[in-house]
C-alpha cells in the first residue's frame, strides 16, 4: 500500500457492475454494490447511470465525487456504514431523490453542502450515527420530509425550521445530548444482579469450585423450601357475630 494512501479496496469492473443489477420491488432497477470492499467510487458504474437506486453501502468510501450527478435517474441512494466526511455540492443536482441514507459515516456539519436542500422532493433523509455538532437550519426547506435520522450524533440543538416541517413524522433525535432530553439523576439501585452467567459441566470444575458451588445450590434450596406459614392470629370458629373491634381483638373479647 503506498506511504500515506487509504486501502485500496476492491476494484469493480463494468462485468462485475451489470450482474449487480437487481429490479426491486417497485420496478426500479437497483444498482447493489453493498459490501464489496469498495474504498474508491467506480467510475465504470458511469455507464450505468440510468439506474434509479443505487447501493454503495457498507464500504470504505471515503469520498463521493462530483460525477455522483451523472445519476439524474436516482430517487434512491443508500451510502451508509462507510468512512465519508463530507457530501459533494452535486449532491444537491439528484433532484428525483426521494430516499438518502448516510447513517453510519464521518459527516460533520461542515461537510454537508448547502446544496442539500435542493433536495426537494427528499422524504427521508438519515443522518444518524454520524459526528454532527449541529443541523443547518437550511434543512427547514426540505418541506416534503417525512422522516429524519439524526440519532448518536453532538446535537445540542434542533432548529424550529425542522420541527415544524410540515409532513413531519418522525424524527429520531435519541443519544444526542440535547437539554430536553436531559434526565434527572436515576435513583441507584442497591440490588445486586448478575450481569452475565456462565454454565458449566461438573466434570470441568475443580474441587474446591464444585464444594462452592454446590453450597450455594444447597442454600438456594433451602430458601425454596420456605414458605409463608400460617397466621399466628387466634381463631375461634364458636364466635359467629363479632363485631368490629372483636374480629381484630377477638382473645380479649
Amino acid at each position: 500500500m503506498p506511504k500515506g494512501k487509504g486501502p485500496q479496496g476492491k476494484r469493480i469492473t463494468l462485468k462485475v457492475a451489470k450482474n449487480s443489477i437487481r429490479v426491486a420491488f417497485n420496478g426500479r432497477r437497483r444498482l447493489d454494490l453493498s459490501k464489496m470492499g469498495i474504498a474508491t467510487f467506480p467510475k465504470c458504474i458511469l455507464e450505468l447511470a440510468d439506474v434509479e437506486e443505487l447501493d454503495l453501502s457498507r464500504n470504505m468510501l471515503r469520498k463521493i465525487p462530483n460525477i455522483i450527478e451523472k445519476f439524474q435517474n436516482l430517487m434512491w441512494l443508500d451510502l451508509h456504514s462507510n468512512q465519508l466526511d463530507e457530501l459533494p455540492p452535486a449532491i444537491g443536482t439528484l433532484k428525483n431523490l426521494t430516499y438518502l441514507n448516510l447513517c453510519n459515516n464521518k459527516l460533520t456539519t461542515k461537510g454537508l453542502p448547502e446544496e442539500l436542500t435542493l433536495l426537494r422532493n427528499l422524504r427521508t433523509l438519515n443522518l444518524g450515527l454520524n459526528c454532527l455538532e449541529t443541523i443547518p437550519t437550511t434543512l427547514g426547506t426540505l418541506r416534503e420530509l417525512i422522516e429524519l435520522g439524526l440519532f448518536d450524533n453532538s446535537l445540542t440543538l434542533i432548529p424550529k425550521s425542522i420541527k415544524k416541517l410540515p409532513k413531519l413524522e418522525r424524527l429520531n433525535v435519541k443519544r444526542n445530548p440535547l437539554p430536553e432530553f436531559a434526565k434527572e439523576d436515576e435513583p441507584i439501585d442497591t440490588v445486586k444482579r448478575i450481569e452475565s452467567l456462565y454454565l458449566v459441566e461438573k466434570k470441568d470444575l475443580c474441587n474446591s469450585c464444585l464444594e462452592m458451588c454446590q453450597g450455594e445450590r444447597d442454600e438456594l434450596h433451602k430458601l425454596e423450601d420456605v414458605t409463608p406459614g400460617p397466621s399466628k392470629r387466634p381463631s375461634f370458629s364458636s364466635l359467629t357475630t363479632p363485631n368490629s373491634t372483636a374480629l381484630d381483638n377477638q382473645e380479649e373479647w
